[in-house]
């Protein structure tokens, strides 16, 4: 159906209240047969049978409107996907919109075995990269992702994940859904405050949450302010290679306040960077000891800071060797970032959570989560501050600019604001923790002369925290939906034991008719923090990996083909003392060796290259008694190496029933013991 026939009928429905059951004219047809003849009639010829289910179900008009919505008949495609983050899991998620359907989980931190990531050793290496003084770590918390953008608008090129708990970065590469680097940050041991892109992704915003002396050095508690400090980080993104320039990306010391979400300008702002900050109390906990508890201790002020940085000045200052390499990063230390015009503080309402630009960039808008207000910040008003000359400085010399001077306005919305989007109408939209709700607000000034006014609240279910609008960051957001990403689900769901799934509820968020859930989305996989919300049609994914006559075997981490790469007819097995190298493929439906024979103690570099050309001609491969799974898509090689330490026989097989003679696609690992 279309937008206005869905109209029609939510209208023609709602002329007819269910008392106790609809009539005929009220029933809306379901199921293939059925949904062609809706297509086809008024609402007052709609059948019985679909009738009997909104009586049995006891569907509401609105009920009966949200279903036909985000249903998508099997063939047709959503109009937009949503990339999610997935905290703990480690992972990210692609959830097609308005369907709520889960269309892949992206690998990025967590070994995932479906995808044979973090078992070859194209993947491994990957990992690697987010190593911890040489320790392998595979586990992380994803907080944030962000879209690569151009023009600040986003590109469906690439997508940046941030990992909380050690401090890294990932690149995903949207041509294939994988992810192609881990970096490091090497003075951070946690991280909150990104991952944000610029408007033309020329950097990711990164920030520390939880402040210690940089660099993995130790220093105790009672030399808090003296040793520890936090750092607002900008990684250099080189969009031809794809992939993060650790030696051309910088950061700059600030307090050890604790950083928690940033955003980079756009229009008027561009080149200007915004990280949000509380304890600026600098608490430190210490409960057994007799001190207060961290929360209440970070909680006194009725203002924190939020940190206005340059970073175009600040990069001027990177070349022009005004910064400090340590551990190779280049910092740009407190003083001098003050000194330079590059790192400014405002004030801002209590205990802040997010920090949010406005798509025209003239705007910041702040929500304190101890405050029920957001507050809104000119960017104009803050550069005419910083033009004045600020006569305020904090304890360790960072310029502080005037609330006043800054503020533009403040709108009140509820208990526990948290994050704020942005639709195409003038309106945004901020998650309250506390009252489990949306707001919907006007923005003012240039937007509506009129505005900076609650104008409706529609509660969620429950404890939401952050919320996605489709583009609803970006300088050109598309409207019509947004997502809750809600914390807890109870009464919602099932019985499912102690551990309940989240619920991501789906909004229509249309302007000309009151916001309303019309979407339950329960995630029983990993806590998803934040998503950005992207049109499908940007999305040029790619069905299989290059083959050519003569070159076959793409290393999907490196872009090119890969070395060991082997054609049909071309399989082989090479001895060199100890070392058994294989040269392997896979097609329908045959695993060509079939048999594989070593002595105990052998080392094995088996590359097995996936000769298939057909779209989702996927290959599985996995070996008992190895720890080895590998997912093998159209024309890509993949290495597994490891030892054969124990005598047996193994079987391998393909996992992925790709034919008739699937169960048949098969091979024996042989290990002849000593002597």
């Amino acid at each position: 159906m279309s937008e206005d026939q869905l109209e029609r009928v939510d209208r023609r429905l709602n002329r007819r209240r269910l008392i106790g059951g609809l009539g005929a004219a009220a029933a809306i047809p379901v199921g293939g047969a059925l949904l062609a003849r809706t297509q086809q009639a008024s609402a007052d010829d709609m059948s019985d049978a679909a009738n009997e289910i909104i009586q049995n179900r006891q569907l509401s008009p609105e009920d009966v409107t949200a279903a036909l919505t985000t249903y998508m008949p099997s063939g047709r495609m959503d109009e937009f996907m949503m990339f999610s983050s997935s905290g703990h899991a480690g992972q990210v998620y692609a959830i097609g919109v308005p369907s709520m359907r889960t269309y892949r989980t992206i690998a990025v931190y967590t070994p995932e075995p479906w995808q044979g990531y973090g078992f070859s050793e194209e993947t491994k290496a990957v990992l690697a990269g987010g190593n911890i003084n040489g320790k392998a770590i595979h586990h992380g918390d994803t907080h944030h992702v962000a879209l690569s953008e151009t023009d600040g608008v986003y590109d469906g090129q690439y997508l940046f994940i941030n990992e909380k708990t050690h401090g890294r970065m990932a690149v995903v590469d949207l041509e294939d859904f994988a992810t192609k680097q881990i970096v490091k940050n090497p003075l951070l041991v946690s991280e909150h405050g990104g991952a944000f892109v610029t408007p033309n992704t020329e950097y990711i915003l990164e920030a520390d949450q939880y402040p210690t002396p940089l660099g993995f050095e130790y220093a105790p508690l009672s030399e808090y302010k003296e040793k520890y400090r936090g750092l607002c980080v900008l990684w250099k993104f080189n969009r031809e290679t794809g992939r993060i320039v650790p030696e051309e990306s910088f950061g700059i010391e600030t307090p050890p306040y604790s950083h928690d979400l940033a955003d980079a300008g756009k229009g008027p702002s561009d080149g200007w960077a915004f990280w949000n900050s509380f304890n600026t109390e600098m608490a430190t906990g210490g409960v057994l000891d007799g001190n207060p508890p961290m929360e209440i201790g970070a909680s006194q002020r009725d203002m924190d800071y939020l940190h206005v940085v340059n970073y175009r000045k600040a990069a001027e200052l990177v070349a022009a060797g005004r910064a400090e390499n340590m551990k190779g990063m280049n910092v740009i230390r407190m003083d001098v970032a003050a000194a330079e015009g590059v790192l400014f503080l405002v004030p801002e309402p209590k205990s802040p959570h997010g920090v949010d630009v406005t798509p025209n960039g003239e705007y910041l808008v702040i929500a304190g989560k101890l405050d029920p207000h957001v507050t809104i910040f000119s960017f104009q008003k803050i550069q005419d501050a910083i033009a004045r000359g600020a006569t305020e400085k904090d304890e360790f010399g960072v310029p502080i600019l005037g609330f006043q001077d800054c503020l533009e306005a403040q709108v009140e919305l509820g208990l526990g604001p948290l994050h704020t989007q942005f639709d195409n109408q003038g309106y945004a939209y901020t998650s309250l923790f506390l009252d489990s709700a949306i707001a919907r607000w006007s923005l003012g000034g240039s937007y509506n002369s009129d505005g900076w006014k609650l104008i409706e609240k529609v509660p969620v279910h429950y404890n939401v925290g952050h919320i996605s609008a489709a583009g609803g960051d970006t300088v050109q957001p598309d409207g019509n939906f947004l997502v809750a990403l809600n914390k807890w689900s109870v009464d919602r769901f099932p019985p499912v034991g102690p551990l309940l799934p989240q619920n991501l509820q789906l909004l229509d968020i249309r302007a000309d008719k009151p916001m309303r859930p019309i979407y339950d989305k329960p995630l029983g996989y990993g806590e998803p923090h934040y998503a950005q919300i992207i049109r499908m049609d940007k999305i040029k994914a790619i069905d299989a990996y290059p083959q050519e006559k003569d070159r076959v075997g793409w290393n999907a981490i490196t872009g090119d083909y890969h070395e060991f790469g082997t054609a049909a007819g071309k399989e082989r097995i090479e001895r060199d003392g100890t070392t058994v190298n294989v040269f392997g493929t896979v097609w329908r439906s045959r695993i060509t060796p079939d048999v594989l024979e070593v002595n105990v103690g052998d080392t094995i570099n088996w590359h097995i290259t996936n000769i298939e050309k057909a779209k989702d001609a996927t290959h599985g491969f996995v070996l008992g008694g190895q720890d080895i799974s590998l997912s093998l898509e159209p024309g890509e090689t993949e290495t597994i190496t490891f030892v054969a330490d124990t005598p047996g026989v193994y079987p391998y097989y393909c996992t992925e029933f790709c034919s008739a003679l699937h169960i048949e696609m098969a091979g024996y690992f042989l290990v002849k013991p000593a002597g």
